[in-house]
């Protein structure tokens, strides 16, 4: 609810700062005391159009309007803050500003961060109604009468937005495999020229890497065996390993002979000799061992004059196809494969498009029978809508007028998860006369009132936070028992909602939880606004003056304190 107003430099009013409460709150004055530049402001606050007139005559700087709204954590107004990325804590106020210059420019800002005014209209919307003469927000705008007709008709949207989301996906299945079909000759003959090739080439896991390493041997191959040859030859035959024997044998020989002559065994020049043949044994064994690598080296580089260009050739029908897919090598089989499934998908895609079609034929009927059952509980929460507005319009001086609630299909090309109906609140005031929307219809009194009458009977449907409403003269032009009608009604809206009304009429005022005054005072030179809430002493006596006129008599007196007495 709104908990506050501040107005600077707003017109006549050079500074203001205004509590607010709970229920019913009147405003009243004399005419032309300003009562609503207090309406202008908050309208200021919360992003209505603005010009450089709002700004006071003789200000020095920039005209301000700040509203302060407390709101429950639930409230919509948080979830429109974190889409606008403005930052905000839920268990304080939201505070709205406004700043004109004598220009005609304007600043706007949400708990001091600077943003568009546009901004603070989506919030106003959110935040507040305002029904008057001219202007009844939100129940003129044919958008908004399907919401609050099934919020009065409790009715769910369950069942037609979860048909409706089937439908969806149906549809968009059928529609991509019809898209399928349609691109299938010319993306069939692609894909099988493509996979041919892929076919032949046959491409392999890692081949790419292990034909670059072929290469790179093969290119050298030539030299590098010439080279193992000669390693060859200087190993075979008598060359090394044949005096490394002849060494081994001449040595053994000469440790034979020498036992023979009666060394010892254990002596140094034995043990010397034994030493050397074993040395020249093992460099035997090393050489022979040697002699092995090279030739198992020399079969791996066994050069075939066309493996070379084999090798080569093959790898740059690989690199080329990549390129012409424009993937790499490696990525050649995954390829190979993604090109026949969507083979086999368009081979089998007539029968998938078929069955998509037949679902997405249910799908539709399953919806349409959801909306045509929506329809049905709308007409009925239409009629029972339309019997409780009348209910309100005799009481109201709106006896020959006659209200009904138009549930009228829309094309399937309308058709969403809130159904196939238009929906609008339309009006007759007079017998005979045809139906049509409140705006164009209705004088500025009667539309005012109409708006009171639907209030009053969606009263308590809400099912959610209720904004602050707003009624500006709803009694203008009538008094008495009609009067005393728009205040009872004004305070049954009360009880579930903050209210503030702008009225003339005793009856209405002496209904509300709070009661201010606007008066204007001033000299030659300047003027000022003033608001000023009323203690129950200053109530009675303004009370009395609107029953009375200009001079306020006992008998007036009297009379208010019995319509305070009444009202309590």
């Amino acid at each position: 609810m709104l908990i506050g107003l501040s107005i600077r430099d707003v017109v006549l009013i050079e500074s203001l700062d205004l509590a607010i409460g709970e229920g019913l709150t009147a405003l009243t004055g004399e005419t032309g005391a300003g009562k609503s530049i207090i309406l202008d402001a908050l309208g200021l606050a919360t992003g209505a159009r603005a010009d450089a007139g709002l700004v006071r005559r003789g200000a020095t700087g920039h005209a301000s309007a700040t509203a302060i709204f407390a709101l429950p954590a639930d409230h919509p107004a948080f979830a429109y803050l974190d889409d606008k990325g403005l930052s905000y804590a839920r268990d304080e106020d939201v505070v709205l500003r406004r700043q004109l210059s004598p220009d005609g420019r304007s600043r706007a800002f949400v708990n001091d961060q600077a943003t568009s005014v546009g901004v603070l209209k989506d919030l106003g919307a959110l935040l507040l109604e305002v029904h008057g003469q001219h202007e009844t927000v939100g129940l003129l705008d044919p958008k908004t009468h399907r919401g609050l007709l099934d919020t009065f008709g409790g009715v769910s949207l369950g069942a037609v937005a979860s048909a409706w989301s089937a439908w969806r996906a149906a549809r968009d299945r059928a529609e991509a495999l019809r898209d399928l079909a349609g691109r299938a000759a010319a993306e069939t003959e692609e894909l099988t020229l493509r996979l041919s090739e892929l076919d032949r080439l046959d491409p392999r896991e890692g081949e790419e890497a292990s034909l670059a390493e072929e290469r790179a041997l093969l290119s050298s191959a030539e030299k590098a065996m010439a080279d193992i040859a000669a390693a060859q030859d200087a190993l075979a035959g008598d060359n090394l390993s044949g005096r490394l024997a002849q060494a081994y044998r001449a040595l053994e020989r000469a440790r034979d002979r020498a036992l023979q002559a009666g060394a010892p065994a254990e002596g140094s020049a034995m043990t010397r000799l034994s030493a050397a043949c074993e040395a020249v044994d093992r460099a035997l064994v090393e050489a022979q061992e040697a002699s092995a690598a090279i030739d198992a080296v020399a079969e791996t580089f066994e050069f075939e004059p066309d493996r070379l260009e084999k090798a080569e050739e093959r790898l740059f029908a690989l690199r080329g196809m990549a390129r012409k897919l424009n993937v790499l090598v490696d990525d050649l089989p995954a390829k190979r494969a993604e090109f026949a499934a969507r083979l086999q998908a368009i081979e089998t895609s007539e029968d998938s498009l078929r069955a998509a079609e037949k679902d997405a034929a249910e799908a539709r009927e399953a919806y349409l029978y959801a909306a045509e059952a929506l329809s049905a509980e709308r007409r009925a929460a239409g009629d029972a809508l339309a019997k409780a507005v009348e209910a309100e319009l005799t009481p109201l001086k709106l006896e020959k007028a006659r209200f009904r609630v138009a549930v009228e299909p829309l094309g399937e090309d309308r058709a969403g998860p809130s159904g196939l109906d238009r929906v609008a609140f339309e009006i007759s005031t007079n017998p005979g006369a045809p139906f049509g929307a409140m705006e164009a219809i209705a004088s500025g009194g009667e539309l005012a009132r109409f708006a009171l009458a639907l209030k009053a009977a969606l009263a308590g449907r809400g099912g959610g936070p209720q904004p602050l409403m707003i009624f500006d003269e709803v009694d203008q032009g009538v008094g008495g028992a009609v009067a005393d009608a728009v205040g009872l009604r004004l305070k049954r809206l009360a009880a579930n909602a903050q209210v503030l009304v702008v009225t003339h009429s005793a009856q209405v005022a002496a209904r509300g939880d709070a009661h201010w005054r606007i008066s204007k005072s001033g000299d030659d030179t300047s003027t000022r606004t003033r608001v000023e809430p009323l203690s129950p002493a200053q109530r009675e006596e303004e009370i009395a003056r609107m029953l009375s006129g200009a001079e306020v008599t006992e008998a007036a007196r009297a009379a208010a304190r019995a319509l305070l007495t009444l009202h309590a």
